[in-house]
């Protein structure tokens, strides 16, 4: 069973991939149809086609690699001149000309991508990006408003019986220790607060904060037992304790170090639960998952150095580095495998694909040729050029020919592929240590 559960992880997530990989490559076919540019080809996946079928002008088929997708756009490139390429790489030029200039059909001279207006070849290229980006808002507002996000809930689990100093390994009351507030107000596991201070509360994060706040201050608490509504009054002590955030991890500083603050303490803990978020909520986390994963690309060659470390010696994986197919099916699989309740398993699951299309995302908008965002540089430079040209009076330059930058794609094409095959390796080797 716990195989056929990991097979089920891998699947789902090769699904979600390929869903994910699809509405990329949406992204941009809409647009660009809309636009009026011929596309000859849809097509997830790399390699051999495995099926295609089409419809209109438009090839869609799937091929036997799914680590990525394309559509063929005519005339991405202006058409050559006939003249022969120049210079150490002028193979790989002219066979990229050679190829852009057969997606240009005799009558279609006009429906061609380099000659859009620069606003609309931009929105095609960012069309990819952005399907990813709502995708992930989409996935990530499901989970904290639909389903809810892990956090402490106002059901209480365990009351201390008595005050322990911050930072001390003892782990039982000795004689002469002070009992907690929570245990001198005869707080009992299985209250659930309703209000404390008169403050009506939803999950324990809210219960903390008042806590805190109110050192030495006598609080009413109102909580519901045996189903029915009892008045309690709880005095928090001063103590020092590592400030947590909703869901019970600690928070730290700047050099990620433990923050510890002398704040309101009563000594009683919650159960977990799925507790529902407001629904900007998936938005923000959006956005703290597009800072972690650009944080990853900036700092990309220093994790791929400590990857290709970590093989050839004992030191474990980072969790936050940089996985490949191989490693983000091999969680998917762990994580279904689990035991644990159904929906917290599939709540993992949903979380890895949102990250997943943030990270398709960002990486797609790296200012380098072929990804997206190397297109959309190649678009804003000539719309540069032309706008000088008009500010100066000077009649439009041609189109700029991106097949020049052929030597640059090819090395960023090998590098991912080097990048690919290095991860791959490394997720098979010495795979993230997700579960210890």
């Amino acid at each position: 069973m716990e195989t056929l559960l990991y097979l089920a992880g891998i699947l789902f997530m090769l699904v979600g991939l390929a869903l994910s990989i699809g509405l990329h490559e949406i992204g941009h076919l809409v647009p660009a149809k809309l636009f009026g540019v011929r596309v000859g080809q849809y097509m997830i996946g790399f390699g051999p086609r495995i099926w295609s079928k089409k419809i209109g002008e438009t090839e869609y088929g799937v091929k036997a690699l799914p680590l990525g997708g394309f559509i063929s756009m005519s005339g991405m490139y202006p058409a050559s001149d006939g003249k022969p390429a120049r210079g150490v790489f002028r193979t790989l030029v002219q066979d990229a000309r050679s190829a852009n200039d057969e997606t240009i059909l005799a009558g279609d001279e006009e429906r061609v991508f380099y000659r859009l207006p620069i606003f609309k070849r931009i929105i095609i290229m960012l069309g990819g990006p952005f399907m990813n980006l709502v995708l992930a808002a989409l996935i990530f507002t499901v989970l904290a408003s639909g389903i809810g996000l892990q956090q402490g809930t106002t059901t209480i689990a365990s009351v201390n019986e008595c005050v322990l100093p911050a930072g001390t390994q003892q782990d039982a009351c000795a004689p002469g220790d002070p009992a907690t507030p929570a245990a001198e107000a005869d707080v009992r596991p299985g209250d659930v607060v309703v209000t404390l201070d008169g403050v009506p509360v939803s999950d324990f994060a809210e219960t903390t904060a008042i806590v805190q706040a109110a050192p030495g201050e006598t609080l009413d608490m109102i909580v519901l037992r045996d189903g029915r509504e009892t008045l309690l009054e709880i005095t928090p002590i001063a103590v020092e304790r590592t400030l947590t955030d909703a869901s019970g991890q600690a928070l730290r500083d700047d050099q990620g170090d433990e923050i510890i603050a002398t704040v309101g303490y009563v000594g009683m803990a919650s159960q977990m639960g799925l507790i529902r978020q407001p629904i900007g909520t998936g938005v923000q986390m959006v956005g703290e998952n597009a800072v972690r994963v650009a944080g990853i690309v900036v700092q990309l060659p220093v994790k791929l150095w400590n990857v290709g470390a970590s093989l050839v010696s004992d030191t474990e994986r980072d969790a936050d580095g940089p996985l490949s197919v191989v490693g983000v099916g091999r969680i998917a699989g762990e994580v279904a495998a689990t035991d644990a309740p159904i929906l917290d398993r599939f709540v993992v699951l949903l979380s890895l694909l949102g990250s997943l299309n943030i990270a398709l995302f960002v990486f797609n908008l790296i200012p380098l040729l072929p990804l997206d965002g190397g297109h959309v540089v190649v678009a804003l430079w000539d719309g540069l050029r032309r706008g000088w040209a008009k500010l100066w009076r000077r009649p439009a330059p041609k189109p700029v020919d991106a097949t020049r930058l052929v030597p640059v794609t090819v090395i960023v094409a090998v590098a991912m592929i080097a990048m690919g095959a290095l991860l791959m390796i490394a997720d098979v080797v010495n795979p993230i240590a997700l579960f210890g």
